[in-house]
């Protein structure tokens, strides 16, 4: 059975009336009577559809988009395709974040397990589905709509959110909240991980800054292991994906529609910033980070500390800030340690001999 989702969908509106509310010319419209159904992101928008461009690394695929109406700015306005309707204005994300208010304005507020409390004190919802065999801890709480797979243990103090689906054979550790997720088979989330809150997601401006309302889901595959402290934010419009098998080590923070690929190890205090993508058996040191919109290839290696600002082939092992390729960058430091030795220890042929 298909997941409902998260949260609940207004519109559709009139065109006219979505130009009006985010601050775009809804005079010089086309169609301005047209009826936009939803925000999609640019790959999956269909023709009810409104979508956004505001990042030129994504203006090669605006080609293909099958999205109806798309936010753009005045200087790649001519590059949207003959299908969709452009709605020029000078900050397409922040009429993004607008629209996404209008159509979405329960995701403006943190959401947790969906139901009061209740006067005899229980804390699992009567309508979550409990299969025999699951044990819910003292203290827990398991919000309305849940669903909890046999054999699986929710720790005490631990939080199940609205709608969240954990599989057969799971552990949430306490203190562990766990929203807007749906979790496999066999997957152990440690003491105080936080999965499925906002995305960090503002529209910056002089005025102040939008907040981006964030309606993905993380998507957590079998055997998966999330060390204790770390965070999953859910996705933007599209999904937060740890992939299966992978392992997560304490203090780890996952951005919004981040994509781990099988089988990665991602050691302690990494950072992965939004909307990048790790191939399988990807490994990435303690310390190590990763800038937003690139893709590391499966089984590259980061160096611990390392941080990557480009996307990095399959099978690469990369070290420093920024990160290289690891042979150069050991070179650069062994050419710095030699430089830094007192004249006194220098060898003949050191660099600092020139």
């Amino acid at each position: 059975m298909e997941h409902p989702g998260f949260f609940e969908r207004r519109g559709p509106f009139p065109l006219a009336e979505v130009a009006t509310r985010i601050g775009a010319d809804a005079a010089s419209l086309a169609t301005p009577e047209a009826r936009v159904s939803d925000v999609r992101p640019l790959d999956a928008a269909g023709p009810g559809d409104l979508t956004f461009v505001d990042n030129r690394k994504y203006v090669e695929a605006l080609a293909t988009t099958r999205a109806g109406f798309c936010l753009v700015a005045p200087s790649i306005a001519t590059r949207v395709p003959s299908g969709t309707i452009p709605v020029v204005m000078r900050s397409p994300y922040h009429g993004f974040a607008l629209a996404l208010q209008l159509y979405y304005p329960d995701a403006m507020r943190p959401q947790a397990a969906g139901f009061s409390a209740r006067s005899d004190g229980a804390l699992v919802h009567p309508s979550a589905l409990i299969e025999d065999g699951a044990v819910i801890e003292p203290g827990a709480v398991v919000g309305r709509e849940a669903a909890i797979g046999a054999g699986t243990t929710i720790s005490a103090g631990a939080v199940v959110g609205y709608r969240v689906c954990i599989g057969r054979g799971s552990y949430v550790g306490p203190g562990a909240s766990v929203t807007h997720a749906l979790v496999g088979d066999r997957v152990i989330i440690h003491a105080g991980v936080r999965i499925g809150q906002d995305g960090f997601g503002f529209a910056l401006g002089p005025q102040g800054h939008i907040k981006v309302p964030q309606i993905g889901r993380v998507i957590i595959q079998d055997n998966v292991e999330i060390g204790a402290n770390t965070t999953v934010d859910r996705g933007s419009l599209k999904d937060t994906v740890i992939g299966e098998g992978s392992k997560i080590d304490n203090l780890v923070q996952i951005g919004h529609n981040v994509v781990l690929g099988r089988h990665c190890v991602i050691v302690g205090q990494v950072g992965i910033s939004g909307s990048t993508e790790l191939g399988d058996f990807v490994v990435m040191g303690g310390h190590a980070g990763a800038v937003g919109h690139i893709r590391i290839g499966a089984g590259a290696q980061i160096a611990g500390m390392a941080h990557v600002k480009n996307d990095v082939p399959p099978g690469a092992r990369m070290g420093g800030t920024p990160a290289r390729p690891f042979r150069e960058w050991a070179r650069e430091v062994a050419a710095l340690r030699r430089l830094a030795r007192p004249r006194s220890q220098q060898e003949p042929g050191d660099a600092s001999d020139c």
